[in-house]
Formats: C-alpha cells, sequence, structure tokens
C-alpha cells in the first residue's frame, strides 16, 4: 500500500472510530482490508483506498468495522470479575437498597463475552439479588459484531478462553458444532451498537461502567474525551473498569485510583466515604 493512501486509510479510521494506526500497523491494515476487497469483488486495495476518497459511506463503515474489531473471551483476567463478585457488587447491592436497581454498562462489548461473565456472576447470586432490577447494557460500533453477541454462539476454541468448566456445563448448550449461551443469561443483556466517540447520553446513567482494553487504541485527547463522556453518566460512587495496561493518571482528571482495588476508578470529585469498600 502506497504511504499516501495509508494516510487517508488511518484518518479516516481515526474520525470515525477513534483508532491510531501507526506505520508499523500496515501489516493488519492490509490482512484486514483485502478479505473486504474480495467481497466486493474489488481488485485490491488501492480499489478500496478509491472508493473511500469518494466517500462510499456503507465501504467506511465496513472498513472501519474491519479494523477495530477486536478480541474478547469469557472472564478475562479473572481479578476483575473477582473484585466485581466480592467488591463492587456487595458495596451497591447496599448502596442501592432503597431503590434496588444497578446498571452496568460494558463499552466496546464485541461479541459479548464481558457481559456475559457479568450476567453469570449475578446468576450465580441470584438470591442476593432477587427482587433487584439489574441492566446490563453492552455496546459496540460494529453492527456484525453486536449481532454475534445477540446470538450468543460460541465456537470450542471461544468457549475455552477463559470459561470455567463448570459454567460451560450450567449455562451454555451445544448447537452443532457451536455452543450457545443459556436464554436466562441472553435475556440479562441488552445489546446496542454504540460509537464511544459519540454523545452516551441517551444511554443513561451507569453504577459501573467496563471500558477495559480500549483507550489503549486511542490517542491522548481521544482518551481524555471519551473518559469524561463517562464521567457524566455516573453517580458520585460509580465505578469505572479499565484494562491492565491502562490508567487516568496523566489522561484525566475526571477519575481516581480506588486504592487496594487496582484497575478500578472512582469518580475525581466523589466524597470520601463514598469510596470506602
Amino acid at each position: 500500500m502506497k504511504p499516501e493512501d495509508f494516510d487517508f486509510v488511518a484518518k479516516t479510521v481515526k474520525e470515525r472510530s477513534g483508532l491510531v494506526l501507526t506505520k508499523d500497523k500496515a501489516y493488519l491494515l492490509e490482512s484486514r482490508l483485502m478479505p473486504l476487497a474480495r467481497k466486493r469483488g474489488l481488485n485490491g486495495l488501492e480499489d478500496v483506498v478509491e472508493k473511500l476518497r469518494k466517500k462510499d459511506e456503507s465501504l467506511i463503515r465496513e472498513v472501519v468495522e474491519a479494523m477495530t474489531t477486536n478480541e474478547s473471551f469469557f472472564f478475562r483476567d479473572q481479578k476483575p470479575f473477582e473484585q466485581f463478585e466480592n467488591v463492587v457488587l456487595p458495596h451497591l447491592l447496599k448502596a442501592r437498597a432503597n431503590k434496588k436497581h444497578i446498571r452496568i454498562w460494558c463499552a466496546a462489548a464485541s461479541s459479548g463475552q464481558e457481559p456475559y461473565s457479568l450476567g453469570i456472576i449475578l446468576k450465580e447470586n441470584q438470591s442476593k439479588v432477587q427482587g433487584w432490577k439489574i441492566d446490563i447494557i453492552g455496546t459496540d460500533l460494529s453492527e456484525e459484531i453486536i449481532q454475534k453477541a445477540k446470538a450468543g454462539t460460541y465456537s470450542q476454541f471461544e468457549v475455552q478462553r477463559g470459561l470455567p468448566s463448570k459454567y460451560l456445563v450450567k449455562y451454555f448448550k451445544k448447537k452443532d458444532e457451536m455452543w450457545q449461551i443459556d436464554p436466562s443469561i441472553r435475556g440479562m443483556v441488552e445489546f446496542r451498537v454504540h460509537n464511544l466517540l459519540e454523545n452516551v447520553s441517551q444511554l443513561g446513567t451507569f453504577d459501573v461502567v467496563f471500558c477495559r482494553n480500549v483507550l489503549i487504541y486511542f490517542d491522548q485527547d481521544t482518551k481524555a474525551q471519551v473518559l469524561e463522556r463517562i464521567a457524566k453518566q455516573m453517580p458520585s460512587d460509580g465505578f469505572l473498569y479499565l484494562g491492565g495496561a491502562e490508567t487516568v493518571l496523566g489522561v484525566s482528571d475526571k477519575f481516581k485510583p480506588i486504592p487496594g482495588h487496582r484497575g478500578i476508578y472512582g469518580l475525581a470529585q466523589a466524597p470520601t466515604s463514598a469510596k470506602e469498600i
């Protein structure tokens, strides 16, 4: 791919998704776009770029989705889910005892493993949340990946990555060569198409936001903007989860780390007492 073509595609992808493609990712761009070119009956990457320059909106959307579709797996890194079950959930059950309503947002939910992992945890704690309304919203900018998430159907390889065997037996059924998660878990999650670069207010407020392994793909300004949008949708004692390689330090003054709980952040302006967990 010509350098000027790479720059144009990288600029388009950043404007539409926030994803930063550096020159060393040229191989990734080519490997993701060649199948798209074949599907469209185009001769190669030059034809793809030519159509992009002519503002072919459907192709732009497909290119952005191809570049931003990231892998996911059940109970990724394990620790955040243990923290949710043993620290965050007990705190919220106490703090929200009057209204009995908790809202959770999994941003960039990909094919659904993260929100379904939370659904499994809540199912395992059913006696504690009996009578509660708990909303789990999973979003991603890719319509295709959202449809996969809604189906809740995974390959043998996908269910073997992070999912304890006891949960596979308990909450999945074999469907041909695939595994489908139980309707009782699927029904706990609502999936929507949403771009993190856009206004999030229509999604409502959230007590817990999982935005893990997303910010690493953005530049500093975009990270700060995304965090500011998230902060506006959280109550003073809300919880933000970031990935292990991510931090708010030096990026945003809207959040601060919660002492003793690596990877979880609270609003910087929250009263100290609200974070005694």
